[in-house]
């Protein structure tokens, strides 16, 4: 009797066992990485190996930055028409108008500043403006726009045309240094409490001809956005929402005001990264979503063409910046827009691919090679 206790005992033991092991997978992983969140947002999904990537290596590379010391608050990675990662982690955020400092937990329904990307937005409303005939071409002088203005013309201004603003090298005096913004050093921090923006800058000295020398400028870029609503007869919220959020499903959104309660066109845009990778997908389709050409694609092909040196080894378009990255042995170009703090849209044509970060390094000098080695670590992991 004891011994047919002990067999029932081994046999129900052995059962147990069994049904343990059967019940793990058989093949024991880590979870999936950095899988894009499914929202209805008009995104579609896809998998890294599907889309070309080495899976594991990818996965690196993000977990790596949102592990690093770096204050990174998300990355998308998008390929093909389809997000591929995405990835987000709690850090200290100061948005554009905000005195404190404060920990926020994103995700992809939070909205981020921008800042400068702001400006290739603009570049795209005033591309669009374009196309439709409201603007006559980059070569339109500036002062056309301000009949009433006569005290500004002089030979020097009179050559300023819309191209100069574009390149930024209206050869208008300025100065915006990235480690002096929200000081009197800094001459966008007038600009920002200017009753009169174009006044403003337009009415800065001449220390350059126009076309001959890159100078950053948030002034330039007020005077783009100034013109669209002149030209158009629309606020420039107006004119993003219309001509490029709605037809790309964009619906949550903000730009950020000034004092007066006018949208700040170089800084203020503030978007969720994955609606900020749609762009990113128009411009590598040239300016199409879906089929949809929402950008004349010549616009975007001049806009991503270097069109003047930055001084610093860096190249310069339409309110895009140019570079290149090294890929199985080669360079290979990208076009970026690229916002003080950390925030970017790298779009690489060659790799038919857009990755977008955002971040809190607000007036970080050394952010920009940080994010460069990522985005080289990324586009590594492209088999």
């Amino acid at each position: 009797m004891r011994d047919l206790l002990e067999k029932n005992r081994c046999a129900l033991l052995i059962a147990a066992m069994l049904g343990s092991c059967l019940a793990l997978p058989l093949h024991a992983s880590e979870p999936a990485c950095a899988v894009p969140a499914a929202i209805d947002d008009g995104w579609e999904r896809a998998d890294p190996q599907a889309s070309g990537f080495d899976a594991n290596t990818l996965c690196d590379a993000l977990r790596d930055a949102v592990k690093g010391d770096v204050n990174i608050h998300g990355i998308v990675v998008e390929r093909h028409g389809r997000l591929v990662a995405e990835i987000y982690r709690r850090g200290k955020d100061r948005p554009m108008g905000n005195l404190f400092t404060r920990e926020v937990e994103f995700g992809p329904t939070d909205l981020h500043d921008m800042r400068s990307i702001s400006k290739s937005v603009v570049s795209l409303l005033v591309g669009a403006a374009i196309g439709q005939g409201r603007i006559a071409g980059v070569a339109t002088p500036v002062l056309d726009f301000y009949p009433r203005d006569q005290d500004l013309r002089t030979p020097a201004r009179s050559a300023i045309t819309i191209e100069h603003l574009l390149t930024m090298s209206s050869g208008l005096a300025w100065k915006e240094e990235v480690t002096t913004y929200g000081t009197r050093a800094n001459d966008e921090t007038h600009l920002l409490w200017a009753w009169n923006p174009y006044r403003y800058v337009l009415d800065r000295p001449m220390d350059a001809t126009p076309g001959e020398r890159f100078t950053y400028s948030g002034g330039d870029n007020t005077l783009l956005a100034d013109i669209l609503e002149r030209a158009t007869g629309k606020d420039l919220r107006e004119l993003a929402r219309t001509e490029l959020f709605a037809p790309l499903g964009i619906e949550s959104w903000e730009w950020v005001t000034d004092l007066y309660g006018r949208p700040v066109p170089f800084a203020g845009l503030r978007l969720r990264p994955r609606d900020l990778a749609k762009i990113g997908r128009m411009v590598l389709d040239h300016g199409q979503w879906k089929g949809r050409q929402v950008v004349p694609a010549a616009w975007v092909a001049a806009s991503l063409a270097p069109h003047i040196a930055t001084g610093d080894g860096a190249r310069y378009g339409y309110q895009w910046w140019v570079g290149s990255v090294q890929w199985r042995g080669k360079a290979i170009a990208w076009s970026a827009a690229i916002g003080n703090g950390g925030q970017r849209l790298y779009v690489l044509p060659e790799l038919d691919m857009a990755v977008v970060v955002t971040a809190g390094e607000y007036n970080s000098t050394d952010i920009g090679q940080k994010l460069g080695r990522l985005m080289a670590r990324i586009a590594a992991a492209v088999q």
